[in-house]
């Protein structure tokens, strides 16, 4: 059964014992050698269609990849974990994705996986571990994410963690050409420890 310390107040500056690992995958952070990984989801209008940002050309691949690869370490609220999402026994980059840490013990998920690596569920076990990041290693209080209304595939995965549907933003957001809803999921910390004790972990 997993243990719970008390709260810290003030987790960073914090960097994960990297790679951080699952059962079948490794976070680590972005190399500059992913380009081509990344590049082969980032560039694809499916992949971006639920996205803040339209597809990426090379360049915009190669800025992304360069930026992010920085982004290892938590110092003060805003700062966020940028990982490259890795099935360890294949070596093969699916995903990247992100962790935000705000100073209110409150922090934020998001993910990108390639298409062509669906129904493994790979996305659901890379998430997880970063819900586990968050309130098992800096001990926050409340996580979230917010995601495309029409994307029904995210908010079904968001819920497989267990995740609720706090709140829906009316056409919040300009996408793909049109006004869309944004909705928000989230989870506290004791919700997470009940998850966990029910899992037996």
């Amino acid at each position: 059964m997993a243990t719970f310390s008390a709260p810290a107040t003030a987790p960073p500056p914090y960097t994960p014992d990297y790679p951080i690992r699952t059962e079948r995958l490794d976070l680590r952070p972005i190399a500059l050698d992913d380009f081509e990984a990344v590049h082969a989801y980032r560039f694809r209008p499916e992949v971006s269609r639920y996205l803040y940002s339209g597809p990426f050309d090379e360049a915009a691949s190669r800025d992304f990849v360069a930026s992010r690869s920085t982004r290892t370490t938590l110092r003060e609220s805003g700062d966020g974990l940028q990982l490259a999402v890795v099935v360890r026994d294949s070596g093969t980059l699916v995903s990247d994705v992100t962790f935000l840490w705000k100073s209110s013990r409150q922090g934020r998920i998001g993910y990108v996986f390639h298409p062509g690596h669906a129904g493994h569920g790979y996305a659901t076990e890379a998430s997880r571990a970063l819900l586990k990041l968050g309130f098992e290693e800096l001990r926050l209080h409340r996580i979230q994410a917010e995601l495309d209304g029409r994307n029904t595939a995210s908010a079904r995965l968001l819920e497989r963690l267990g995740m609720r549907r706090e709140g829906r933003l009316r056409e919040n957001a300009f996408l793909d050409g049109e006004w869309s809803d944004e909705v928000i999921y989230a989870m506290l910390a004791r919700e997470w420890r009940a998850l966990q004790e029910g899992r037996g972990q």
